[in-house]
């Protein structure tokens, strides 16, 4: 098998994106216990970002519940740098790193991302100069490894690829649902990764939680190859078991989802052909099935002018949709739209789609939320 960067880093990655929460704050106490079970079982990698909760609170929960715990060689800790979501300016983008290191008191960074590249925000990283700017903080010793996260077309990821050889590697979002989705492209994104010989970190493998509780037709497969394993494990382990994967990132919420990920990550065994081939059965099922793509990530939510909860809209209609929980489905979305917009509320401005990870319609989706929601 080909050698790559980071061979030896463990295979599962702690994501700091969707941690345990108490109301509106960040569960510190049950993030340190999450940290500590994690390390135990000797995983080292974490994975947070600058426009990762409010005014940074991943960031600095991180802080509270591993750098200040923990010896700095004894982790690896992974932030990004995002020039589009919550930034005008050069001085402003690059002032996110100086702001990233206060919050979380590492020192220095071993793995710095510019954040979320596309076709849509790609030339203001360009503007902005900060793939020089990554080179400036590697020489200096601030930060170890420089790459990026992408959420665009293998052709993008070719040309940056081309143009900036010296990125170490790629976060890609890599699972079996996206594998041939056209919109998301990730086997054809992991190809072109590798094409370039670049390592690659995988991101979103349990698609924001939904293939850790799938529709009954695409779980059977799963379950009769192996009923004893959970649903969430065949899709980490569907990713893990590729060539030239750095490590996965799974954003746990609590202390289940952690004890479950570290069971059989812990002692990472790759998917044999029979388990390889229940996974593609399950891919067969999951085509089958009209759902809205969202991951939950929220970024389409940051500037929306009539706060409309578009990822809980979206929660609401594919309940309806995918399981036919039709009164529970209405139920969902009253609860997320009480205070806030509803889906016919949408002026169509446009911020949504540009902002959205997945490429997905949000106002055509939020209008067919509206006729079978409200």
């Amino acid at each position: 098998m080909e050698r790559y960067f980071g061979e030896k880093t463990p295979k599962l990655g702690f994501g700091l994106m969707r941690l345990p929460m108490l109301g509106e704050e960040i569960d510190i106490e049950q993030t340190k216990k999450m940290v500590d079970m994690f390390m135990e079982a000797g995983q080292t990698y974490f994975d947070t970002a600058y426009v990762y909760g409010k005014d940074g609170a991943s960031e600095k929960a991180i802080k509270k519940a591993l750098v200040d715990r923990y010896t700095r060689e004894s982790f690896t800790l992974a932030t990004k740098l995002n020039a589009w979501l919550r930034c005008d300016s050069e001085e402003e983008a690059k002032q996110q790193f100086y702001t990233s290191l206060e919050r979380t008191g590492a020192g220095y960074f071993d793995y710095y991302l510019l954040h979320a590249l596309e076709e849509d925000n790609y030339e203001k990283y360009d503007g902005f100069h900060l793939w020089d700017f990554l080179k400036e903080l590697k020489e200096k010793g601030l930060v170890r490894h420089a790459g990026f996260s992408f959420h665009g077309k293998p052709e993008l990821l070719d040309r940056l690829l081309t143009e900036h050889p010296d990125m170490e590697f790629v976060q890609l979002q890599l699972n079996y649902a996206d594998w041939e989705n056209p919109d998301v492209c990730s086997r054809a994104c992991y190809e072109m990764a590798r094409k370039h010989g670049k390592s690659v970190v995988v991101m979103e493998p349990v698609k924001g939680g939904t293939l850790a509780n799938p529709p009954e037709s695409v779980a059977a497969p799963l379950k009769a190859a192996n009923p004893n394993a959970s649903l969430a494990s065949w899709a980490i382990r569907y990713v893990a078991s590729l060539d030239g994967i750095l490590t996965v990132l799974s954003g746990m919420s609590n202390v289940e989802q952690m004890a479950d990920n570290l069971s059989y990550m812990k002692e990472f065994k790759p998917l044999s052909a029979e388990e390889q081939e229940a996974v593609k059965r399950a891919q067969e099922e999951l085509a089958k099935i009209d759902q809205i793509p969202c991951t939950g990530c929220r970024y389409c939510t940051e500037g929306c002018p009539l706060q409309i909860p578009i990822p809980d809209i979206f929660s609401a209609r594919n309940r309806q949709t995918v399981w036919g929980q039709e009164e529970q489905a209405r139920k969902n979305y009253a609860e997320a739209t009480k205070e806030k917009g509803k889906a016919s509320d949408c002026i169509q401005c446009g911020q949504c789609e540009a902002a959205c990870p997945q490429q997905i319609p949000v106002i055509t989706r939020l209008q067919e939320c509206a006729a079978n929601l409200e």
